[in-house]
């Protein structure tokens, strides 16, 4: 074997003291005991597949001033996430077979992880072109950052029924712009008025009607209400944030948290984090939307939407999994098994053919987030103060990228759609 990681394995659903053996960047071999050409021993370590975070904004190209692949895709790997999916709302926004090759050669250029590319939804695009290098296509039902706001769902009709011939996934930001209101805002309690719950309920109901053929995914879920509408749909799936279950209206951080769809109320962040634990959701995202901190102090009304949160969303999650609010197999399933079983690569599981993506865990090393100890850009966070554990360890494809909380591996981040 080119390698053997020894530790605490998540295996077939459980903890299991065994080897992983890496050949060519695969786990080639589970056992008890291997040999190889480089061996680690993590001894009672938890040894977890990689993370995939499927909703990331790292504002490259157009916006390189609030993040870039590079530092985006570093912040991801010190989180314990192993491969993102970025969204297209950049300028230009990825709608054109050129602009999604144009910024695949950025991300191979920059990237620390493997990544996929989200292809914007627009009248007269080029679905079945973009379906070869896309990992899937997504709508905007409302406005947010960028210029992606699609006029009415009938205007898109014949790009629904191509999507759904290419079985790629159609993710939508589920927010109805005919119920939207856009008065002036001056704190949380008057961005969530303009962006009521039957908002995004109205929106989930249209785009299932519309679009009942697709392999539908649901961003972001933010209203209690919505929950009955995503459980138990054939062909539906849906996530939520740490956002928007650890955070609501009432938070004292004003415009950092200011966020589409917007944090709610105490309620709904409840129902939220309940459905979470009881398996409604299939993927825990970050949507990581970072703004340089100028933005952000902007005129509340005037001040961006969106906040960081690739680095610590693994780490966040994992001290609510210490803190037996979550349990380990709920973790590993929403943040990297479904990931990757609805996408479709063969990532996000410790199993023979799988990329060898692992992050190395103790469960006992607890630290308190800080910004100044963060990797985005932007250069702060939501959740400053907040107890979290972080990767002692992280392996991209059979690579040791971090290690002791620093990073020691190449870039090496790879497209995994082609």
């Amino acid at each position: 074997m080119e390698a053997v990681i020894e530790g605490n394995c998540y295996v077939s659903g459980r903890l299991e003291r065994c080897c992983v053996g890496i050949e060519n960047g695969k786990i080639a071999k589970i056992a008890k005991i291997l040999e190889g050409d480089k061996e680690y021993n993590f001894g009672s370590k938890l040894i977890l597949p990689g993370a995939i975070d499927a909703h990331v904004h790292f504002r490259d190209p157009g916006m390189t001033q609030k993040e870039d692949f590079g530092t985006g895709s570093l912040a991801a790997l010190y989180g314990g996430v192993t491969c993102v999916f970025d969204m297209p709302n950049t300028r230009p926004p990825t709608t054109t077979i050129a602009a999604m090759r144009d910024k695949k050669k950025i991300a191979l250029a920059k990237s620390m992880v493997d990544f996929g590319l989200f292809a914007g939804v627009r009248p007269g695009m080029d679905v079945v072109g973009l379906a070869k290098e896309a990992i899937g296509f997504k709508l905007y039902m409302a406005s947010t950052t960028g210029e992606l706001l699609v006029p009415s769902l009938e205007s898109i009709k014949g790009e629904i029924s191509a999507i759904a011939g290419t079985g790629k996934i159609l993710a939508v930001h589920a927010e109805d712009e005919s119920m939207r209101r856009k008065e002036i805002e001056k704190d949380l309690e008057d961005h969530l008025r303009n962006r009521s719950n039957e908002c995004e309920r109205s929106a989930i109901r249209k785009v299932k009607e519309a679009a009942n053929g697709c392999k539908l995914h649901i961003c972001h879920v933010s209203a209690k209400s919505s929950i009955p509408f995503i459980e138990k749909v054939p062909n539906l799936t849906s996530e939520v944030t740490p956002q928007h279950v650890l955070l609501d209206v009432s938070s004292r951080l004003g415009k950092l948290a200011k966020v589409n769809p917007p944090l709610r109320k105490r309620e709904d962040r409840h129902a939220l984090f309940q459905a979470l634990k009881e398996g409604t959701f299939d993927i825990i995202a970050s949507d990581h939307a970072p703004h340089t901190i100028d933005e952000k102090h902007e005129d509340f009304d005037y001040a961006p939407t969106g906040m960081p949160g690739v680095e610590t969303m693994a780490p966040m999650m994992l001290q609510h999994v210490k803190d037996k609010h979550l349990d380990l197999a709920g973790f590993v399933r929403m943040l990297c098994e479904r990931p990757g079983e609805i996408y479709g690569i063969r990532k996000g599981k410790i199993a023979v053919g799988y990329d060898a993506d692992l992050a190395v865990v103790d469960m006992s090393a607890g630290i308190i987030v800080r910004a100044d100890n963060l990797h985005s850009k932007c250069g702060w966070t939501a959740f400053e103060g907040v107890p979290a554990i972080f990767p002692h360890a992280v392996f991209l494809r059979g690579q040791l990228m971090i290690e002791n909380g620093g990073q020691v591996g190449e870039r090496a981040g790879r497209d995994v759609v082609v």
